[in-house]
């Protein structure tokens, strides 16, 4: 009778606990997994991804995002804002962003909108204005508790948040925004945020005195603009100021000396986002990895080599293929970097 009352509390406890768990947890595989949690630390190395690999998923939701990740055996992430914020009850955008993106894309390149995209744009942005102004009013109010939520759902399934890169660290953004960012960044388990370099050494300034009033670092990415000293006023100018390195993009920019410039800045390399991309002679092209010029296993090793900590965080930029879809390409990525460390 003992056992037979031990096992029906056992038992009831476990249907408790998926009533509760996210849904994609109920059924056998994926339970299974659960109890095999992802690692993706190999040989001394932390390899981790940026949930912007999975944009061409069709849930984006926080739970969803969990799938993909612990599906594509990864234990640490650099986590973009909306999957986080729709979760802590971020108001929906009224406009399209993807839409937004695709027109202003077209305008930076200097190609020539029709007088309908022209309005189009123009009435996006009104709308983009407006909810800015939503935006700042709920994170102004939000409760820190939420993001604390997320961060235990996600611990649960063996995945650790290193970085947060939510919109908030723009200089349109309020040192109150900015601050939210951070103190969402510190709720969610992150050492420090990421965010496209401003250009703009006021800013940078700013966020790194921010970081410093609340114990966050700041990790500047940068794309083909990246040069040898691309970091340097605002390494000066803060202690948590730092590195959010493209290793392949700095190889499209044309610059040879990536493994150096590892070597040189690696205790303020926050994470390094990682893709393989052509030199400009051969196009510049974003490939499969293994298929282009980043040396990217060279990175690898030297990271293993003289044990650096930071995470090479797989970003998946290049054209996801029919018969497949990112989750199966970041899979491809994480054996890369197995068969490249072993």
């Amino acid at each position: 009778m003992k056992n037979r009352r031990e096992f029906l509390q056992k038992s009831a406890l476990g249907i408790a606990g998926l009533v509760t768990a996210p849904s994609w947890i109920h059924g056998a595989p994926a339970l299974i997994k659960s109890f095999n949690k992802p690692d993706s630390e190999i040989n001394g190395v932390k390899i981790g991804c940026i949930t912007y690999s999975f944009r061409t998923m069709p849930d984006q939701s926080a739970e969803a995002t969990l799938k993909y990740v612990v599906d594509s055996s990864l234990s640490s992430i650099e986590l973009m804002g909306d999957p986080a914020e729709s979760f802590a009850g971020m108001p929906a955008p009224t406009f399209n962003r993807m839409r937004a993106f695709q027109l202003g894309g077209k305008q930076r390149r200097g190609e020539t909108l029709t007088e309908d995209e022209t309005k189009e744009l123009a009435d996006i942005r009104a709308q983009s204005d407006a909810y800015s102004k939503t935006v700042a009013e709920w994170r102004a109010k939000v409760d820190m508790k939420k993001f604390e939520e997320l961060r235990k759902m996600y611990k649960d399934a063996g995945v650790s948040i290193y970085a947060f890169k939510p919109s908030a660290f723009g200089t349109n953004n309020s040192d109150l925004e900015v601050a939210y960012g951070m103190k969402a960044a510190k709720a969610l388990g992150a050492t420090h945020v990421t965010l496209e370099h401003p250009s703009n050494d006021e800013q940078t300034m700013r966020l790194g005195k921010l970081g410093e009033q609340y114990g966050m670092s700041v990790g500047y990415h940068g794309h083909e603009q990246e040069t040898f000293t691309f970091w340097d006023t605002a390494l000066a100018q803060s202690p948590k100021n730092g590195l959010n390195l493209d290793a392949g993009h700095y190889i499209a920019a044309g610059h040879t000396d990536l493994l150096q410039l590892i070597e040189k800045q690696h205790s303020r390399i926050l994470s390094m986002h990682t893709k393989d991309r052509q030199t400009p002679a051969n196009g510049k092209g974003n490939l499969a990895w293994g298929t282009g010029d980043t040396p990217i296993g060279d990175m690898l090793k030297l990271m293993q080599k003289n044990k650096y900590k930071f995470p090479a965080t797989i970003e998946l930029e290049y054209q996801v293929p029919a018969d497949s879809d990112a989750v199966k390409e970041v899979q491809k990525c994480v054996e890369f970097c197995r068969k490249a460390l072993a």
